[in-house]
């Protein structure tokens, strides 16, 4: 139901004369043209922000490119839900947010290799946006065929999944580059505004790519609202026939320690999939979450005072309850969607409640991820920077995404059904439900498997959150030597 935007902070210690281990194509010294790796050598020296402005601005764009194709790929399961796709293959195609999970088997080749007379980083930037450009186009003219033409023939999940996999893959390659320049391109006074520029620009990314694209792709929304005239296509698609528009960047999506996202996994992976699934317009949901893009910019403003600290994880740790007890009133609005429905849609009050339970979710959110972010850029070693954010963040990415999956996965087999209107049939597969049709019943649920989940998840989450939470907390009174690598002359 909400979009998962990641936020990095903390500090990262200069050194004087640190060796570097790199495979170098060229002879030539780094030139990154912003202060970046070089950087990472010389005396730590009291530095305003206006100092570096330019390399704020900098991560500030390079993190708002990396919140739009997570926000156009996290719209695809609500046109798939809207397709009446199943859950089974909605888990399916979760697989394609796994690269940001895997993306440490290649990151020590990020770090490694790239070219000294174009910079560390770029050799690894420049190219990948090419290449993802060019990815891009050739998947705009093959998306509608992928997504299914309306009669007779639906989306091709797998075809799908294996296209946005592939671009995902690149995104991620991408990511390992950002998140290591970004640990040595501001000096330690001003490293943490890597948090804030993390934060707001993958807000404002996630918006372009995923609130904005449903309601422009919408056809009804831009009848009602920007046409004079009705056309049966939005202005917007994903393909280059009409108005298409490519989106040719990417997004990270960390989440928390291994383990920890089990208690949200329902809510997060499930609730925006179930509201369309009861009738809430997917282009009414995406823009539910207008209101709260000034709240998203302001909320890591806020809470980096808290996190910036020497315990940052004291913040993750009194969030999660709260979170947790959200994921409850997720279920509640779900289950009482239907109850207010009329002919005309759903009430005013009823959005305004879902706005109200979004901000809530949104405080809970945030507070945990910029901690969590906080941590792991605070025990980051400039040594291997994109390398160990890499390595932190796997174990935090894959906390969120192996839960998801299974939850979606889980849906269906939870969820029981009977026939109603012709007796002696049964509804418990998709060829029992047909010959249920055909006989003239239809296929009532009588048990939703996301309220089993719902409750489940909250009930784990909350056994993670009582032993296995303060363990997590003592992971911040680690003298800063434990995290810092073996250096060899």
């Amino acid at each position: 139901m909400a979009p998962a935007i990641a936020a990095e902070e903390g500090w990262r210690q200069r050194r004087a004369g640190t060796r570097r281990q790199s495979l170098d194509l060229t002879g030539e010294p780094p030139r990154d043209g912003l202060p970046g790796d070089t950087e990472a050598l010389l005396p730590a020296r009291a530095r305003g922000y206006r100092a570096e402005l330019g390399s704020i601005l900098l991560l500030l764009v390079l993190y708002v490119l990396q919140g739009i194709p997570l926000g156009l790929a996290g719209s695809v399961p609500l046109i798939l839900q809207s397709k009446s796709a199943s859950y089974t293959d909605q888990a399916f195609f979760s697989f394609v947010f796994w690269p940001f999970s895997l993306k440490l088997l290649w990151a020590p080749l990020v770090d490694a290799v790239y070219l000294r007379g174009f910079g560390r980083r770029k050799s690894w930037l420049v190219p990948t946006q090419y290449v993802l450009g060019i990815f891009m186009i050739y998947m705009s003219t093959q998306v509608d065929a992928l997504l299914g033409d309306g009669h007779g023939r639906g989306p091709d999940v797998a075809a799908l999944t294996v296209t946005f996999f592939l671009f995902e893959f690149l995104a991620a390659t991408q990511d390992i580059a950002v998140d290591g320049w970004a640990l040595t391109m501001l000096s330690r006074e001003n490293v943490g505004y890597a948090s804030t520029c993390n934060s707001v620009g993958q807000t404002a990314g996630y918006f372009l790519g995923n609130v904005l694209f449903l309601a422009l792709e919408s056809a009804s929304f831009c009848n009602k609202y920007l046409r004079f005239e009705p056309q049966p296509r939005g202005i917007v698609t994903l393909s280059v026939n009409g108005h298409g528009l490519d989106y040719s960047l990417k997004k990270s999506k960390p989440k928390s320690l291994f383990g920890k996202k089990v208690g949200f996994s329902a809510a997060d992976a499930v609730t925006g999939l179930k509201l369309v699934e009861e009738g809430v317009p997917k282009e009414h949901l995406a823009l539910l979450a207008v209101p709260m893009v000034p709240l998203q910019i302001i909320l890591p403003l806020v809470i980096s005072k808290y996190t910036a600290g020497p315990q940052p994880l004291n913040t993750f740790y009194k969030a999660m309850p709260y979170r947790l007890l959200l994921g409850l009133e997720f279920a509640f609005l779900v289950w009482w969607a239907p109850k207010v429905k009329h002919e005309g849609g759903f009430p005013l009050y009823y959005y305004a409640v879902v706005v109200l339970s979004y901000a809530l979710h949104q405080i809970t959110l945030y507070s945990m991820y910029v901690a969590i972010m906080a941590f792991n850029a605070k025990v980051s070693d400039p040594l291997i920077g994109g390398t160990y954010m890499t390595l932190l963040n796997t174990v935090s990415n894959l906390g969120g995404n192996w839960p998801s999956t299974v939850a979606l996965w889980l849906v269906d087999p939870l969820t029981v059904k009977e026939c109603a209107g012709a007796q002696g049939h049964a509804c418990a597969t998709a060829a029992a439900a047909e010959l249920c049709t055909a006989a003239g019943g239809s296929c009532v649920t009588t048990l939703d498997g996301y309220y089993v989940e719902s409750v489940v998840c909250v009930i784990l989450g909350f056994a993670w959150w009582f032993f296995l939470g303060p363990k997590f907390k003592k992971l911040q009174d680690e003298g800063q030597s434990s995290w810092k690598c073996k250096r060899s002359n």
